[in-house]
């Protein structure tokens, strides 16, 4: 297992709550009952993990295996996401009663794989004939990013499945047509199927008006118009080091912290308007963003009152 792995176990482990920790590790099924009654669950959270990691290098965990153990934390943590709703539609005369589960995860995996050289895709079976999937995205010049997965629940009986993630919006084409392309070539379900962003209206969306928020702060914000062209916007930070914690070498420093943030983009206004409506930041945006266009700059500099 090399340190790539190793940091992802690291990291997926931290985040499991201690309360939680020997419950989801059962469920992952990854790690024997005599390897896990080994380890002192009473200590250190830093050095459980440690523990723990150890362990999984011992028994040669892979890439998978580190992501199907973040797939047991997403299950548990479900409801502290948000969650699309999409409706997929069938060609009259479709036939759902027939579906090989394996061969829908080695197709759906071969299909991804083939229109986008940097991903990793994990399976996960789960009650109900649902299927979890997490798609770690790349690009075809960068690797796959562990740390901002999509999730997609897919139950194979119904025209549902259920997304969650900010990064899937920009790949969702792409997931449509892995599914579309799946189900045309597939012997057992001689139909064709396209994701319907149009849901249907007897599903609740539970994010709509937390959607049409965003959407109206962002309209009030930047208008509806097309925003001017600006290559940049640069900010120098001149100020005391704060803190809520007392002490510490920072908050004894007289001198204040300098640094320079540099924002760069072929239409930095029009990305920075998208930002919330795709779910990559909150809204409203800073001020110190969302001030560009009435001060008429792109050069600030940051200072205590």
């Amino acid at each position: 297992m090399d340190e790539t792995v190793a940091e992802f176990f690291r990291r997926t482990i931290l985040k499991i709550p201690m309360t939680e920790m020997m419950t989801i590790l059962k469920a992952w099924n990854f790690l024997s009952e005599n390897q896990l009654q080994t380890v002192n669950f009473r200590q250190r959270k830093e050095s459980l993990v440690q523990d723990l990691v150890l362990l999984c290098q011992e028994k040669h965990a892979s890439l998978n295996d580190a992501a199907l153990l973040d797939i047991v934390y997403t299950q548990f943590h479900r409801h502290q996401k948000v969650w699309d709703v999409f409706q997929m539609s069938k060609g009259a005369g479709g036939d759902t009663d027939l579906f090989d589960m394996e061969q829908f995860k080695n197709s759906f995996k071969k299909i991804l794989q083939r229109a986008l050289k940097n991903v990793t895709v994990s399976f996960r079976d789960a009650e109900e004939n649902a299927v979890w999937i997490r798609i770690a995205w790349g690009t075809q010049y960068r690797k796959p990013n562990q740390y901002k997965p999509a999730y997609v629940v897919y139950y194979s009986q119904t025209p549902y499945a259920f997304t969650s993630s900010s990064q899937l919006k920009s790949n969702l084409p792409l997931l449509a047509q892995t599914f579309e392309t799946h189900n045309s070539t597939t012997p057992l379900q001689e139909r064709s199927l396209g994701l319907d962003i149009n849901m249907d209206s007897r599903i609740i969306h539970e994010n709509k008006i937390e959607k049409e928020r965003v959407q109206r702060v962002t309209q009030e914000i930047f208008g509806d118009y097309p925003q001017p062209r600006l290559e940049f916007a640069q900010y120098k930070l001149e100020t005391k080091f704060k803190s809520d914690l007392n002490g510490g070498i920072l908050a004894d420093r007289e001198e204040p912290l300098r640094c320079l943030v540099k924002f760069s983009s072929p239409h930095l206004l029009e990305a920075l308007k998208s930002l919330a409506p795709a779910g990559i930041a909150d809204a409203p945006l800073s001020p110190l963003l969302t001030c560009i266009p009435n001060k008429g700059m792109n050069y600030f500099k940051i200072r205590d009152k």
